[in-house]
């Protein structure tokens, strides 16, 4: 899984099988190692995140500054998920 960078004990990352159409650009988080049932985050179009699930079960205050970094550092990610995938689409 290509990480994308880690917040404390959280990995921030993409899952390499994203489907054929490719779904739109989002992230997965968990607690130590990448697994199938991660949290899920949208990236929208402004760079702000959208919580798909949180399957991880991120404490929320936790969850919540976890994604205030994802959002400061949305370019960041916007530009691994193009390096990666080699195109991108929004959910919105």
């Amino acid at each position: 899984m290509p990480q994308i960078f880690r917040f404390g004990e959280y990995w921030i990352y993409f899952w390499t099988n994203e489907n054929k159409p490719l779904e739109p650009i989002h992230i997965h988080v968990a607690k130590g190692a990448p697994t199938a049932n991660a949290t899920k985050i949208w990236i929208t179009s402004t760079g702000n995140c959208l919580l798909a699930n949180n399957n991880s079960r991120i404490p929320n205050h936790t969850l919540r500054n976890i994604m205030r970094m994802i959002e400061a550092r949305h370019n960041d990610v916007i530009q691994a998920w193009l390096n990666y995938f080699g195109e991108i689409r929004y959910f919105c």
